[in-house]
């Protein structure tokens, strides 16, 4: 990647929220390194995996000198941003997702709007990385985890990632022991479906999890970050599943 000849230039957008604490803190953290481009939700947007808003037109609101609001999703985001926001002789040369406020660990990472606008900037033909804070929800102090993201950015910048890859990067609190390259692991949970009553006697219904540890499969996500690592898992745009291909090769030109 040759950037040495230019300022580089950053995409930033989250799925939290143009307002959360993560997002100002690497916006902050990366504006020491490159020209930041903050394009983010207008609310949030958690959970809202890849998804792209086509039933509804969408609105977006210039709020600073290079800061935008979407009333969409973190995949609209990235796709306006790069396409009608930024002018092209302008385009990032790096998308960073986040920084969430919660792990995307193991299976998570398929519901997740951060590394969705990870995987969208990837698609879009520029690195995309992924950053979320693996927190209680009471302890949310971004400053390590911005730190973390800076050096995890700059090592992109210099080195590069393969076409077609974006990383996952999960943090723990505190000062993390080091990094380790990781695979997607496998959580333990069931769903827990909660069922209400509205006031117009009308049932209606909140999804949830009941969370029981994950499986111990050796250098999984979940893994390194019980033993205080950041976790950084490369993912692939293409869900192809290549090992599958041939014990289904006797589907080919099968007679329906």
């Amino acid at each position: 990647m040759q950037m040495q000849q230019e300022r580089v230039r950053i995409l930033v957008t989250n799925d939290d929220g143009i307002h959360s604490e993560g997002i100002k803190e690497l916006e902050k953290a990366l504006g020491e390194i490159g020209d930041v481009f903050v394009v983010a939700p207008e609310s949030e947007m958690s959970a809202a995996s890849h998804s792209l808003t086509i039933s509804r037109p969408l609105r977006i609101r210039q709020i600073g000198e290079r800061r935008w609001t979407v009333d969409g999703t973190p995949t609209d985001c990235v796709t306006l941003a790069i396409n009608k926001i930024i002018p092209v002789e302008l385009k990032p040369h790096i998308c960073a997702s986040g920084i969430n406020h919660g792990p995307n660990l193991g299976d998570d990472a398929t519901y997740s709007g951060t590394v969705a606008g990870a995987m969208e900037a990837t698609i879009l033909g520029i690195p995309g990385v992924a950053f979320s804070l693996v927190s209680n929800g009471n302890e949310e102090d971004f400053s390590e985890a911005a730190r973390v993201a800076k050096e995890i950015i700059k090592k992109v910048i210099k080195e590069g990632i393969p076409p077609g890859t974006l990383l996952n990067v999960n943090i723990p609190l505190g000062k993390p022991k080091g990094i380790r390259i990781t695979k997607q692991g496998l959580k333990n949970a069931k769903p827990i479906i909660s069922e209400h009553i509205d006031p117009r006697g009308k049932p209606y219904y909140w999804i949830g999890e009941e969370r029981r540890g994950f499986h111990a499969e050796g250098n999984t996500d979940f893994e390194a970050i019980e033993e205080g690592y950041v976790s950084i898992t490369p993912m692939r745009c293409d869900l192809t599943s290549y090992s599958a291909i041939e014990s289904l090769k006797n589907w080919d030109y099968l007679s329906i």
